[in-house]
């Protein structure tokens, strides 16, 4: 049998860090279990720009996932991993609630968990991310208030 994995979002806020605990009590729980910590960046490949502004925008994009890594993800990887458990961070671009399922099945993950309350605030996370990924999601969606 495999190991379990639980598969995290992450966005920098006081949620999210409760989402990483929970995973983490659950993941101790559980044995033999992983944790993937996904930060994702909200972005539209919808936009029609010049090729001069295509090319900064990929700068950009690189930019923020460097930071991301830097400022939210490789601090909470070390943090979690002080516990014993066995993580992985990782950091795309996209639609959150996509991104968050794909690695899910990629993962083969037995559940998500994500904050109620983020970054982005109640109505837009709750109302759009989250609610979406309860609704489509192939496993099963925790939320932590």
């Amino acid at each position: 049998m495999s190991k379990a994995t639980i598969v995290v979002g992450l966005d920098g806020s006081e949620a999210g860090a409760r989402a990483l605990s929970f995973a983490q009590s659950q993941a101790k729980q559980i044995g033999d279990c992983a944790i993937t910590l996904c930060y994702v960046i909200e972005w539209s490949p919808f936009t029609f720009q010049t090729k001069e502004e295509n090319e900064q925008r990929h700068k950009r994009r690189e930019e923020e996932l460097q930071r991301a890594r830097e400022v939210v993800l490789d601090p909470a990887v070390a943090k979690a991993k002080t516990s014993g458990i066995e993580v992985e961070g990782i950091v795309r671009h996209g639609d959150v609630a996509d991104i968050l399922e794909a690695v899910a099945k990629q993962r083969d993950a037995i559940q998500i968990v994500v904050g109620r309350v983020g970054e982005r605030g109640l109505k837009r996370l709750f109302g759009g991310v989250t609610g979406r990924l309860v609704a489509g999601s192939s496993v099963p969606v925790t939320i932590i208030p």
